[in-house]
């Protein structure tokens, strides 16, 4: 597999004025880097406010940069003018959290689909209402609903529909926002088999970003963990939720449900609330909630370091490779 997209530093803060009129700065994100490959699925996890849809929408230029470097196929899109971003969007599509919301009422799911294709010149009068259809069939949806509207439909076939129209420009990747939290658990399960279909048939690559780990576990290769603004681990899926390296990773999959009876989880409780994006600690940002944090942690930004078999962590005081924080326990 090739590299796809490649994020360096990335930083977008965002100006705002508390009720004393002071100006201050938040860094929604500040200083993430990843990559992901041709045909690859790459999940972003954590806790809500740590900057991961920020860095999703930064991506696609919903968000401007602050800071850093976003590279496609080894060309600098970071600001591009008009004729790159254009080439950028053709490629790059992204999928909003809520399906409602992000869908035209005042449209049907005809025009809705045809929309990207009349705006990059790529919409016939003769063979484009048979784009649409192919594009429904694609996503599991029968043809005779190009001619109803948005509020029509359960929300797992509104989020069909706007997959559907970001896949219209036959992109190579796809960013999801929060694609199914939106969705009953039946209709996720649709939406993300989906997904992985559409993966298998036209090699299509993806960043989902969620909260939810069993989800991230179920669709993605890779993880990235986000705290605050930084990523502070990553690795393969598998790997990085059963032996977690963080000890913010290992609180966030100590705090998801058990699959089975058979599994025990040691649940991990941190104390205090997430600090301000707009004043984060020194050190390590995680240090505040921290059970191992000591002196060097406030004192010293852990750097991001790899530590083989394609993991990297950003802590003083990691947690043992060899201690699953899930154990499966034998019935009595």
């Amino acid at each position: 597999m090739s590299e796809l997209l490649r994020v360096d530093d990335l930083k977008v803060h965002f100006s705002q004025r508390g009720f004393s009129g002071r100006k201050r700065v938040i860094r929604a994100v500040d200083g993430v880097s990843l990559s992901i490959d041709t045909n690859e699925a790459l999940g972003i996890i954590g806790e809500s406010g740590c900057g991961k849809s920020t860095t999703g929408r930064a991506i696609v230029h919903l968000e401007d940069p602050t800071e850093g470097r976003i590279s496609y196929r080894g060309a600098d899109v970071t600001h591009p003018d008009a004729a790159a971003r254009r080439a950028f969007n053709e490629k790059v599509q992204f999928v909003f959290q809520d399906p409602m919301s992000s869908l035209n009422p005042r449209m049907t799911v005809e025009s809705i689909i045809a929309e990207p294709l009349r705006a990059f010149g790529a919409w016939d009068r003769v063979t484009g209402p048979a784009r649409v259809v192919e594009l429904l069939e694609r996503v599991g949806l029968p043809a005779q609903f190009a001619s109803r509207y948005p509020h029509e439909f359960s929300g797992g076939q509104r989020q069909r529909i706007g997959i559907a129209r970001a896949l219209a420009l036959d992109p190579e990747l796809l960013v999801l926002d929060e694609p199914v939290s939106a969705l009953d658990v039946s209709v996720q399960a649709q939406v993300l088999n989906l997904l992985m279909d559409l993966r298998r048939q036209q090699g299509l690559a993806y960043i989902m970003i969620s909260h939810d780990l069993d989800v991230i576990r179920h669709v993605t290769d890779r993880i990235a963990v986000m705290y605050l603004g930084v990523v502070v681990e990553t690795g393969p899926a598998d790997e990085v939720l059963d032996h977690p390296l963080h000890p913010y990773t290992a609180a966030l999959v100590s705090a998801t449900p058990p699959s089975s009876p058979d599994e025990h989880r040691e649940r991990i409780r941190l104390q205090g609330e997430l600090p301000s994006a707009s004043n984060p600690p020194s050190g390590c940002r995680f240090r505040t909630r921290c059970w191992r944090a000591t002196e060097v942690c406030a004192e010293v930004v852990p750097p991001l370091e790899p530590v083989g078999d394609g993991r990297s962590r950003a802590c003083h005081h990691p947690l043992d490779l060899g201690m699953p924080t899930i154990r499966t326990e034998s019935a009595a």
